[in-house]
């Protein structure tokens, strides 16, 4: 039985996945509550996969430096690189929402907080605040929205967990 310490890059890997993850949704979350972007349902939607590979892939890194079957730190580098590919798709159809190539759902809403909590000021916040639409991109950066960076993002760090899942011992 082989271990991960056959191949020594894996450990790094897994942790520069780990890393990258959670800069990744570090940023969405300094952007919303440092930059004041409310999220969309798919933005919020959009994180979901790098909330599970964070961890995820610091688990593949702690099992690779402790010698544990190279087959398991592979399997969860997989696990890791599908993450990225549903991170993706759900980056690729919020882009084609924010182009108008096709609808979005229906009930694009916000679950963030987008009113005050003092109930003084309730009601004149529910007639002022609407949460932000799935097709309106908050913010284009090198002509690219939120959701057109996390497709490229994503594809990366897909490429590279499957890259290290698939070498050779």
């Amino acid at each position: 039985m082989q271990t991960a310490n056959a191949h020594p890059n894996r450990s790094l890997t897994a942790l520069f996945l780990a890393v990258a993850m959670a800069v990744v949704v570090g940023s969405a979350l300094a952007f919303e509550h440092i930059g004041g972007y409310i999220p969309c349902a798919l933005c919020l939607e959009q994180r979901t996969p790098y909330y599970i590979g964070a961890p995820l892939m610091l688990v593949a890194a702690l099992l690779s430096r402790a010698s544990a079957p190279s087959s398991a730190v592979r399997v969860l580098l997989a696990i890791g690189g599908l993450l990225m590919l549903y991170g993706l798709a759900l980056g690729v159809y919020h882009s084609g929402v924010e182009w108008h190539w096709w609808d979005g759902p229906a009930s694009c809403a916000t679950a963030a907080d987008a009113v005050t909590k003092d109930a003084g000021s309730l009601l004149g916040d529910l007639s002022s605040k609407k949460p932000p639409s799935c097709d309106a991109a908050a913010l284009r950066v090198l002509g690219l929205s939120f959701a057109g960076w996390n497709v490229l993002v994503s594809a990366v760090l897909a490429a590279i967990a499957f890259r290290s899942a698939k070498a050779k011992d």
